[in-house]
């Protein structure tokens, strides 16, 4: 069974996470330390609150955490996580891990933000992070900001809200969702259990 560790930079959440990941065929530990970040299966970044507070929790392991992904270890962020994976947000200063290229920014058109409830995926590339998958299949969203990555190849899914966002993505063994798989229901777990299967291979 696959160790995950849940990085906890002070976000709340982490329980429903915990569980829908352990579900999914992990066993999780909830974790500061940078010595568990570089020993563990895979790293998950959870998904709610503040960019800016974010970065500040994450500089001192920010070192660790990026050598473990860059050596190879699976990633998965979950909607502030996911925003976290690049290097600015208009939702305040501070500078992501730059993982990858992109900067996030705030829902626009005459639609509610933040936006919450359910909504489609819908399926841009074939990935194994959605196989079994259907497209347009419902799944659950609490955001005001989205990424929008320079490199679009990295999209998996986009969802319409006001505009069309990127809604997923997927990067060599980076993975993030702008939805909460812990709060979608089946579908969420199927896309967990997804990410349980790359990290065993």
């Amino acid at each position: 069974m696959p160790n995950t560790v849940i990085f906890d930079y002070g976000v709340g959440n982490l329980l429903s996470l915990k569980i829908a990941l352990e579900k999914s065929g992990f066993s999780v530990n909830i974790t500061v330390s940078p010595q568990k970040l570089s020993k563990a299966d895979a790293i998950a970044l959870p998904g709610v609150g503040n960019f800016s507070a974010a970065v500040v929790k994450l500089d001192p392991v920010k070192e660790k955490l990026v050598d473990a992904i860059r050596g190879g270890t699976p990633l998965i962020g979950i909607c502030l996580g996911l925003q976290l994976f690049f290097t600015e947000s208009e939702e305040g200063p501070g500078r992501g891990l730059s993982l990858l290229e992109g900067k996030s920014v705030r829902l626009k058109g005459s639609v509610k933000v933040p936006h919450m409830g359910w909504n489609t995926l819908q399926l841009v590339k074939k990935s194994r992070f959605f196989e079994g998958i259907k497209d347009n299949s419902y799944v659950y969203f609490v955001h005001s900001h989205y990424p929008i990555p320079a490199d679009r190849d990295i999209l998996a899914a986009e969802t319409e809200y006001g505009t069309k966002f990127p809604s997923a993505i997927v990067s060599k063994n980076i993975f993030g969702t702008q939805f909460h798989p812990e709060k979608s229901g089946e579908i969420g777990l199927k896309i967990l259990k997804n990410f349980a299967n790359v990290v065993k291979r």
